[in-house]
């Protein structure tokens, strides 16, 4: 099993910037496609960001690419998350999650982490 425990989050003023992390044990995190989600109140969860085992791609929904970057450290096996020009909307719980092979096109597989609480201010 896979634990996943996520941190950085924070309250910011609108166009400030976080950096979350996310640090895995459990398992080989080296081998495994990483994301962020997140969830806002009254909201169903939804994707942020995703990369590949490597590093090698990257895929971003369209409400963040350009001012969110995904990055991973597998010496550490810790994931990344850099948002800039943080809006109000971008308010969340966010949390990664473990796809079930080195590619994003694979289904999520294993648990969720706790969550980290963003909260942006106008």
């Amino acid at each position: 099993q896979v634990q996943l425990v996520e941190s950085g989050g924070g309250l910011v003023q609108a166009g400030g910037s976080l950096r979350l992390s996310c640090v895995a044990s459990g398992s080989i995190f080296s081998i495994y496609a990483m994301g962020w989600f997140r969830q806002a109140p009254g909201k169903e969860r939804e994707f942020v960001a995703a990369i590949t085992w490597n590093g090698g791609n990257t895929n971003y929904a369209d409400s963040v690419a350009g001012r969110f970057t995904i990055s991973r450290d597998n010496a550490k096996n810790t994931m990344y998350l850099q948002m800039n020009s943080l809006k109000p909307e971008d308010t969340a719980l966010y949390y990664c999650a473990r796809y079930s092979s080195g590619s994003y096109y694979s289904p999520l597989f294993g648990s969720w982490g706790q969550g980290t609480q963003v909260t942006v201010s106008s």
